[in-house]
């Protein structure tokens, strides 16, 4: 048996991590429809940290099935996805294949996991269902647009684009429409949300895209939290070449209205807009909440900070944004770190060895304009069996040489998930 090695693991774990696509085609699903021929991984979810698993099981062991159900035949990267709205790249540039992961060995399945039985050690697909030694579920988030007044009426009417696809296309065409001198309104929800600096991010985006190309127009930033919970220092001095940029923190959007084109915020404040981008509330996705995984809060997933195993159900794991309990970002970089060390030890588990701690790593880059850059890297340490941060360095300010780092940081990451 081959496992990876910690020296490996930590080679390909800090500064190159990555993100995919998938394609092919699924056998239709009944019964019992896959004997094992032995031990047998099952990943539920084909993103950052389901895709990384996936591979790294196979790797650190080809002797274990790996089976990989994932409804979507292509995979977007929602992160550098913010710079489809200003068209500075498109779609998809962002969007890879599961060809590698195949020829690793990975079964990949284009079907929907309806629900996971762990009393039974198997999780139901369309009428049948496949059993598992290990389940690694990364379901990743879920929306919960009931917090907003008619936001879920609304449709497509209000664009989050916060899983990259059809609505970052569409959220960029309605950018390109708006008048000279309209209204741009972006949302942010309260902690915790996928990818913190994300929503500061796009706001660079849409004003550098706004000032160049509709100087007279406006973005408004609606923050429900008291201030930007992300590279605070180094997006305010960001913030300074874009006049047309208004940030009001401590404004929680409640209710919108696409008819009236107008939301509300929890002040009662009223405001018009051309242009509004919604990001509701998250929480664990679906299928995490159906099966009884998430924790006291309703939204997250509480994970044993070794082994990634849920503490409500022995044998399965949870890998991605569905976690909390961890003093991590729901960050791409971080569920890619999460997919190797949870391969890593379900791998050992199933040899029946100990779990062997290692610590993730993190680093998230976030673009200004089309060239500039800035990053920030935090490292941690296992200590009395729960992860704990030692360091967090930030770039002095954005830059050009940031940006090309930031290029090769996804071409690696995303090598490193799918290749």
């Amino acid at each position: 048996m081959t496992v990876v090695s910690r020296r490996a693991f930590l080679r390909t774990s800090g500064l190159g991590l990555g993100l995919g696509v998938l394609g092919g085609c699924a056998p239709a699903v009944r019964g019992d429809f896959l004997p094992r021929r032995g031990p047998r991984v099952v990943v539920v979810g084909g993103g950052w940290g389901g895709a990384t698993a996936a591979k790294y099981v196979k790797l650190g062991d080809p002797g274990i099935e790996v089976i990989l159900l994932e409804p979507n035949r292509r995979f977007v990267s929602c992160p550098m996805s913010n710079l489809v709205l200003s068209g500075v790249r498109t779609l998809e540039s962002l969007t890879r294949g599961y060809g590698g992961l195949r020829a690793h060995g990975v079964r990949i399945l284009h079907r929907e996991a309806s629900a996971i039985e762990p009393d039974r050690k198997r999780v139901r697909v369309d009428e049948g269902y496949l059993e598992y030694d290990r389940l690694v579920v990364a379901p990743g988030i879920e929306f919960q647009t009931e917090q907003v007044e008619g936001l879920a009426a609304a449709g497509d009417r209000v664009l989050h684009a916060w899983k990259a696809g059809p609505q970052t296309v569409a959220l960029a065409r309605e950018l390109q429409a708006v008048r000279d001198g309209g209204v741009v309104v972006l949302s942010i929800p309260p902690p915790a949300f996928r990818c913190p600096p994300g929503p500061y991010e796009r706001a660079c985006q849409v004003a550098w895209y706004l000032k160049r190309q509709k100087p007279r127009a406006k973005l408004i930033v609606l923050d429900a939290s008291p201030n930007i919970i992300s590279k605070t220092g180094l997006f305010r001095a960001a913030w300074r070449a874009y006049p047309n940029l208004e940030y009001r923190p401590s404004n929680r959007v409640v209710r919108v209205d696409p008819d009236a084109r107008e939301v509300t915020t929890d002040f009662g404040d009223r405001l018009r807009y051309d242009v509004v981008n919604l990001i509701p509330p998250q929480r664990a996705g679906t299928i995490a909440v159906r099966a009884d995984l998430v924790g006291a809060d309703g939204r997250w997933c509480e994970v044993n900070h070794v082994t990634y195993e849920s503490v409500k159900h022995a044998g399965i794991h949870v890998v991605g944004d569905s976690t909390i309990g961890l003093p991590v970002p729901k960050s791409g970089t971080m569920a890619n770190a999460m997919g190797k060390i949870c391969a890593h030890q379900v791998v050992r588990l199933l040899a029946g060895r100990p779990p062997e701690p290692m610590a993730p790593v993190n680093v998230c880059y976030s673009w200004v304009n089309d060239v500039e850059a800035m990053a920030v890297i935090n490292a941690y340490r296992i200590q009395n069996g729960k992860v704990v941060q030692v360091e967090q360095k930030l770039t002095p300010g954005q830059s050009a040489a940031s940006g090309r780092n930031a290029l090769a940081w996804a071409r690696s990451i995303w090598d490193d998930v799918l290749a």
